[in-house]
């Protein structure tokens, strides 16, 4: 993703389909979860399309079926939540690793779950590595004399929607260094977006660090 070149770029995609040797999951017990994970995100990807329905309904009769369905579907995903969190505090490591993450300014268990079980990598990976599996590092577009626009591109793509609806509230009220971070962002001219987006991937990358050391986050971490 990173060479801009679409013939080198081919060629690098050849050689990599031709790898014969297929690497193992890097946790097969996150496995499982994965896919308890995407339910409970699809339960409520069902009620942001139900709310939908009912700001656009006019029928009070099928109004109320949709606010019906809507508070079912709440009680499902918290009750399903719940069945995915006690599933993960019955492996201590993974329990220990999960309480790390929620020891930073700005992340919920919702997120630090979304980061356990997507990036089982976590805590083992440079920054630079970390930012490019979630799909938050910033690539650029350029081509001999032409210098274009930097931009994220690939990676884990329900990971990176979950780091970037956190970065909003951590950026405004639960992080200080975040919130630092999106003002020098915003005083050097950059989009709402483009900060919210650097902010995300500091998010991960502070993650990344606390999970490495295997202590929990403090006030102004050193080397972040």
């Amino acid at each position: 993703m990173a060479k801009n070149d679409k013939i080198d770029a081919a060629l690098i995609a050849a050689c990599t389909a031709a790898a014969k040797t297929i690497r193992e999951p890097p946790d097969p017990r996150l496995t499982a979860l994965a896919g308890h994970l995407t339910m409970v995100e699809q339960i409520t990807e069902d009620i942001a399309r139900l709310k939908t329905r009912c700001e656009s309904c006019r029928d009070e009769r099928i109004r109320q079926c949709w606010k019906e369905e809507i508070t079912r579907l709440r009680t499902m995903a918290r009750s399903e939540f719940k069945l995915l969190l006690a599933a993960i505090r019955e492996h201590r490591d993974l329990a220990e690793r999960l309480d790390l993450m929620v020891s930073v300014e700005g992340v919920g268990l919702k997120t630090a779950v979304d980061v356990l079980i997507r990036m089982p990598e976590i805590g083992s990976l440079s920054r630079e590595e970390a930012t490019a599996l979630a799909g938050l590092a910033p690539y650029d577009d350029d081509s001999g004399t032409r210098t274009g626009q930097r931009h994220i591109s690939g990676g884990r793509e329900r990971l990176r929607t979950s780091l970037y609806a956190a970065a909003l509230p951590a950026a405004f009220k639960w992080n200080p260094q975040l919130i630092a971070f999106y003002r020098r962002l915003i005083a050097k001219g950059k989009s709402h977006k483009q900060a919210l987006v650097a902010c995300a991937r500091k998010l991960l990358i502070f993650l990344n660090t606390v999970v490495a050391r295997g202590t929990p986050w403090a006030s102004n971490p050193a080397e972040v």
